[in-house]
């Protein structure tokens, strides 16, 4: 998973060691204030320079100020950008950002757009994720998935899937959240992870 501007590069190396190492970047990033407009022109640069994920980040500033009729429109041009390229996409809704209802409330609009617009095979393709791991929190509040807001989203995603992502740093973290029922787990601590190690990172 890298920035925008790093994928020609790493995808060079990839297939200089004839790897099948996939690149994901992500768009919008980190507020997901952007237009559209500059998003969906992001993300088309990003598959022409070879990515194979794009991460979005939901507008949630506008969803919060109740511009709903935006938020959709992002879904529904966003979506149907990458599904068009064979490009799995993830909505990243900042949960942090947002209260419990909002969670839900924003997580069941992606979902509704999604399927109200695409065809039921496309539905593996599209995740909602919970976070950046970038939002600036106040008085230490996790600014990553929770296993209360994880669970709220996989209670209302659904058929589409659910990546638990920002603050896992430890295995027993990681397996809890795929006993809940998440498909992709997004973490800087990818090996300490799987060694059963502690992470001693700040992200």
């Amino acid at each position: 998973m890298l920035r925008p501007d790093k994928i020609v590069e790493a995808k060079k190396q990839l297939i200089d060691a004839a790897s099948k190492v996939l690149i994901g970047t992500v768009i919008g990033f980190p507020e997901g204030i952007l237009s559209i407009e500059d998003k969906i022109n992001e993300a088309k640069q990003a598959i022409k320079d070879g990515v194979d994920e794009l991460d979005f980040v939901i507008n949630f500033e506008a969803f919060k100020l109740g511009d709903s009729s935006l938020v959709k429109q992002e879904v529904l041009l966003g979506t149907k950008l990458a599904l068009a390229h064979h490009k799995k996409i993830k909505w990243i809704i900042e949960i942090a950002a947002l209260n419990g209802s909002q969670i839900i409330q924003l997580t069941s609009l992606i979902k509704n757009v999604v399927v109200a617009n695409f065809k039921e095979k496309d539905f593996e393709h599209v995740f909602i994720k919970s976070s950046t791991g970038f939002y600036k929190t106040l008085d230490g509040f996790p600014n990553g998935a929770t296993f209360a807001a994880i669970k709220a989203m996989l209670e209302n995603a659904f058929p589409l899937q659910v990546k638990a992502s920002g603050g896992i740093k430890t295995n027993e973290e990681a397996i809890e959240m795929i006993k809940l029922g998440v498909k992709r787990i997004g973490t800087s601590a990818a090996k300490s992870i799987s060694d059963g190690e502690l992470y001693s990172g700040n992200y």
